[in-house]
């Protein structure tokens, strides 16, 4: 396939236009935008195109040619040659320019590819039941009615809703009706509707803190107020969130993101009774609590919540596929009903085809079998995880919030997180940067180090805290 390209060229500089239209084409070839194997635009149709003479063009290709950039073959006119090739090329083009012999340096330079990158984020792909989930899809295409090949449901699919309102009764203890559920494309769609049906704009509202920073950004763009709120050693603190004042809080109890701890039952018992004698709405986020290791599940608050002052945030996200763009909000029955007139202007934003075939996936027990197989997975590479930290890591690192969930964050006891995120990524690994979960970044402790391990093998697990322990601790 020929590309072509529209490049701003500028006539009143007094650069030559052919060296102008060099540095664009290189440029878009080294950044990737014009990738390996494509064709150019012959000479004479760009110059055609761009209103420029076939000389300007030819001499722009030639230098591009002259520093191995492109291919010159017969019949195929000019292709763009792979980056790897570029040193070799310089070699045997003594008239390089300067641009070309930095990019030789580069390309000389020890390489920084990443081996083992631990984002947190990331699943387990490879053991998705694929050619399950294409029989869904095809069985939602191939009967589909009016509902499914148009907007659907505002609320969401009514069979889809069925499915779920029976999984958080039995996973999460949830009781609830169909009715009381509506779908959304992701926690933060959920948490911007959320604002716009409680009108939550210049209002109050108390988040964790440290906190999920996608929310916080979304609840922060809706122009609410955050307040946060301090954790303690097993979770939100009661008393400043008493302190505090709103009367909306964002929660995540099962498995406090990013810290890890576990709201425990009695201090559940205790938010909900605040919750009930202000009249305050919580909104729980159980973004994971499928995955648990080293303890029983506790129910959740939308289960232990008797005065129907939670409102409960699921996703799809860790326990399917993210790229199905799938979650949902369990409502209080009172508040669905005030805002039942409002959520009718909202069409449903997730699509109805994918509605329909996870529909299919769920009723057919494919669903709660994948969850099955990948709570036995992660809790193997859980496992593996912490076994490798604790031999190779051992006392100068320290795990916190290990017990559940597809994330840890690493204590590297007097080392600097700048440093440590760069000298891993010198040996091939990519750790990250917490800090943007803190309201205010400079709290977060500066030897913290966030790992995601769902993305990653056992075997790359153990392989990258080898890495790490190398690039850390090596003298």
């Amino acid at each position: 396939m020929k590309l072509g390209f529209t490049p701003l060229l500028d006539t009143s500089s007094s650069t030559p236009i052919y060296v102008q239209l060099y540095q664009y084409i290189r440029s878009q070839i080294e950044n990737g935008s014009i990738g390996p194997g494509t064709v150019l635009t012959s000479i004479r149709q760009l110059a055609q195109h761009l209103s420029i003479s076939k000389n300007t063009v030819e001499t722009a290709y030639q230098q591009l040619l002259a520093e191995g950039y492109i291919q010159s073959r017969e019949r195929n006119g000019y292709i763009v040659l792979p980056l790897e090739q570029l040193s070799e090329s310089l070699e045997h083009h003594t008239a390089a320019s300067e641009a070309s012999e930095s990019l030789h340096k580069i390309a000389a330079a020890p390489s920084k590819k990443i081996k083992y990158d631990f984002k947190y984020g990331d699943i387990e792909l490879s053991r998705f039941p694929l050619a399950h989930w294409k029989k869904c899809m095809i069985e939602a295409l191939s009967h589909p009615d009016i509902n499914v090949l148009g907007y659907g449901d505002r609320q969401g699919h009514e069979g889809l809703r069925t499915e779920i309102a029976d999984m958080v009764f039995q996973s999460r203890g949830i009781s609830c009706k169909p009715e009381q559920i509506v779908l959304c494309a992701g926690t933060q769609h959920a948490v911007s509707l959320l604002c716009q049906l409680l009108q939550l704009r210049e209002k109050t509202v108390g988040i964790e803190d440290p906190g999920y920073h996608g929310v916080r950004t979304v609840l922060r763009n809706h122009g609410c107020k955050l307040v946060p709120v301090v954790l303690e050693k097993d979770g939100i603190s009661l008393e400043s969130l008493r302190a505090s004042g709103v009367d909306t809080v964002y929660v995540t109890p099962s498995h406090q993101f990013p810290l890890g701890m576990v709201l425990p039952v009695q201090k559940r018992l205790q938010l909900l009774q605040w919750a009930a004698d202000t009249r305050s709405y919580i909104i729980e986020d159980d973004y994971d609590s499928e995955f648990r290791y080293n303890s029983k599940p506790i129910p959740s608050l939308k289960a232990l919540d008797r005065q129907e002052r939670v409102i409960y945030l699921g996703t799809f996200s860790k326990s399917f596929l993210p790229a199905a763009r799938l979650s949902y909000i369990i409502f209080p029955p009172e508040l669905l009903h005030d805002i039942q007139d409002e959520l009718q202007n909202y069409s449903q934003a997730v699509s109805p085809i994918i509605q329909q075939a996870i529909w299919h996936f769920m009723r057919r027990g494919d669903y709660a079998r994948h969850v099955r197989r990948m709570k036995r997975l992660y809790q193997a590479k859980h496992k593996a995880l912490t076994a490798a930290i604790s031999l190779y890591l051992n006392e100068r690192t320290e795990m916190i919030g290990g017990d559940s969930g597809l994330h840890i964050l690493l204590d590297v006891k007097g080392k600097s997180r700048s440093s440590l995120i760069d000298h891993a990524a010198r040996l091939g690994c990519k750790v990250y940067n917490p800090e943007r979960h803190w309201l205010d970044p400079k709290c977060c402790p500066d030897s913290y180090i966030m790992i995601g391990f769902g993305g990653l093998s056992e075997e790359e697990l153990i392989a990258g805290i080898k890495l790490l322990n190398k690039a850390w601790f090596s003298a």
